[in-house]
């Protein structure tokens, strides 16, 4: 990365919704490519971030991962031939494809990059487990009203100000502390109990109610690994609260549930948004990829999991739900177009 690439990422950002820059090599925006929200034009889930020395573009609503080049071409072709060209005339190359020679010297300098390494047990020592906070604490009444299972509260924990502690495990994430806020810190945890990222959701009005911190960019970002039985089927959703409410869960903290090497395994439930274009996308491209999904029947007017709980429904109902609307292939199709309302 050098100050061509920040300076073309300066060029396009002007057509980029909500940009802003978080950090020295982190940019956030609304993604181009899905729109992010047609519902919610404030929602900014495309990140440019930095691995090694090259810069990447990856939206966290449809799932695209492409190079900063690729990026600048789907945005407008003249000027990402400027960008190749200036690129070309400081000795590299910018071949957008990805790989090799994607944004990299001809004459690759050596780095000496070692990956920064994060002791959970130490960062996380001085947060308060929600099962250890005062019942009359403000925070702890959130969580009352949302029904969480008073069993998984030792592992959700309290943060009075997230992006100062945010900034103690990742050099400068936040920039400034201003409008610093608490937040519900909610760890990702390896099958061995090690964290590799957390998220902080958000009690009030802010910007953002979900914030993903990822510690280790070379683990996948699946929630729950530590809580479930692989050798049994397991259910795939959203959001990690969601997936607190129901047996042998896990979530990926996107829209997109897929998870490849466990494809066999899982069974993806969506939210139940059949109006939602972005949400029916998805579940069609899930379907034509042979995963089994959940399709909710129509009698089902909650949006997500943790709704149909505050509406009375028990988990043991909601999986049983689930398991009779899981659908595969030509059935889940036929279903899903019954469904669908897009």
């Amino acid at each position: 990365m050098n100050y061509i690439d920040t300076k073309y990422i300066s060029l396009i950002s002007p057509r980029l919704r909500n940009f802003t820059k978080k950090s020295d090599y982190l940019w956030n925006f609304s993604c181009p490519y899905c729109g992010d929200s047609l519902k919610n034009r404030k929602k900014a889930r495309g990140f440019i971030y930095r691995t090694k020395n090259d810069l990447f573009y990856k939206c966290h609503n449809c799932s695209v991962g492409t190079t900063l080049s690729k990026l600048i071409e789907f945005m407008d072709n003249s000027l990402h031939k400027e960008y190749v060209m200036e690129r070309y005339k400081e000795g590299q190359t910018s071949s957008g494809r990805g790989g090799r020679g994607a944004g990299q010297s001809i004459s690759a300098p050596n780095f000496n990059f070692t990956p920064p390494k994060f002791k959970a047990k130490k960062s996380f020592k001085d947060l308060v487990s929600f099962a250890d906070l005062d019942e009359n604490h403000p925070a702890v009444k959130f969580l009352l009203k949302r029904n969480l299972p008073k069993a998984t509260w030792n592992d959700i924990y309290f943060c009075p100000k997230f992006f100062e502690f945010s900034n103690t495990l990742v050099d400068n994430k936040f920039p400034s502390l201003d409008g610093d806020h608490p937040r519900m810190i909610i760890p990702f945890r390896k099958q061995d109990g090690e964290i590799f990222a957390y998220q902080g959701r958000s009690f009030g009005d802010e910007k953002q109610k979900y914030i993903t911190i990822i510690l280790d960019k070379d683990h996948t970002k699946i929630f729950g690994l530590d809580r479930v039985d692989t050798t049994r089927h397991m259910k795939v959703v959203e959001g990690p609260l969601d997936s607190l409410f129901m047996d042998n869960c896990l979530a990926v903290a996107q829209s997109d549930l897929r998870i490849p090497d466990l494809k066999n395994k899982t069974v993806l439930v969506p939210d139940n948004e059949p109006r939602n274009k972005q949400v029916c996308n998805q579940i069609e491209k899930w379907i034509k990829e042979d995963y089994s999904v959940c399709i909710w029947p129509k009698g089902i007017e909650e949006k997500d999991i943790n709704e149909m709980i505050l509406s009375g429904k028990s988990p043991a109902e909601i999986a049983s739900i689930i398991h009779t609307n899981t659908f595969q292939g030509i059935t889940a199709l036929t279903v899903f177009n019954s469904w669908k309302r897009t």
